[in-house]
């Protein structure tokens, strides 16, 4: 079983790339259509959202003492695999 250290620098280095990710998809947004672009505007803007949900969620586990954050950890895999989704459906949308 990991520790709480590994745990957040692994789930950190994901947001990491996820941020890249989200990056490269507000470049396609820009360049898409007039008619487009709101659309992937809105879809980037909710996936941003969630993702600062999953960066709460983190900072909180890295305050929390050593019991709370087994709990904690569970909220977070389910949001973290939300915007793991919603990441996955935007690239989709935007390509």
């Amino acid at each position: 079983m990991e520790t709480r250290t590994e745990y957040v620098e692994k789930l950190s280095a994901q947001m990491v790339e996820m941020d890249n990710r989200i990056y490269l998809l507000k470049d396609k947004a820009e360049s898409a259509t007039p008619e487009t672009s709101g659309d992937y505007t809105g879809l980037i803007r909710s996936l941003q959202i969630k993702r600062d949900q999953v960066a709460a969620k983190l900072q909180g586990i890295s305050v929390a003492g050593d019991h709370e954050w087994e709990e904690m950890r569970s909220g977070t895999e389910l949001v973290w695999g939300e915007v793991s989704r919603m990441l996955h459906d935007t690239i989709t949308k935007i390509r």
